[in-house]
């Protein structure tokens, strides 16, 4: 039998923000690749950007009905830029640097390496749980 108190918020172990070099192109004074911080997202934030990447397409041969449809690119562009701290993807100075108007398109320009922004997204996925089987999430709990 469980106590009810070991659920309570206060009791919850808090995410923390981790650093992470995402480019090889962007150094520091010393020539190492800069680190960004990194935070995980919320459920309710996941959810909120899986909602606006997502439209309704009618369906083929029945009126009237529709489903959703994900736009996946679009989704992970949107959760990369959400989960980035540092640099400031909406600095209005940054990005005209870049001569870009949006954060997403800036995440592109800074990281215009196709192989670093892949595995930038699949550290970011990973960083969110969405690598993990359910049997690693036991290991974790249990540790």
């Amino acid at each position: 039998m469980s106590n009810l108190n070991q659920f309570f918020k206060k009791n919850k172990k808090q995410k923390e923000n981790v650093q992470f070099a995402a480019t090889s192109s962007l150094l520091d004074e010393s020539g190492k690749p800069l680190e960004w911080t990194i935070k995980p997202l919320t459920t309710k934030e996941s959810e909120d950007i899986r909602d606006a990447c997502t439209i309704e397409v009618p369906v083929k041969g029945k009126p009237n009905m529709f489903r959703p449809k994900m736009n996946v690119s679009q989704y992970l562009s949107k959760m990369m830029v959400a989960s980035i701290v540092e640099p400031n993807l909406y600095s209005a100075e940054l990005q005209d640097s870049y001569g870009v108007k949006t954060p997403e398109d800036l995440l592109k320009e800074m990281i215009d390496d196709p192989g670093e922004y892949n595995a930038f997204v699949a550290f970011v996925q990973n960083l969110n749980g969405f690598n993990k089987s359910l049997e690693d999430m036991v290991d974790e709990a249990k540790n």
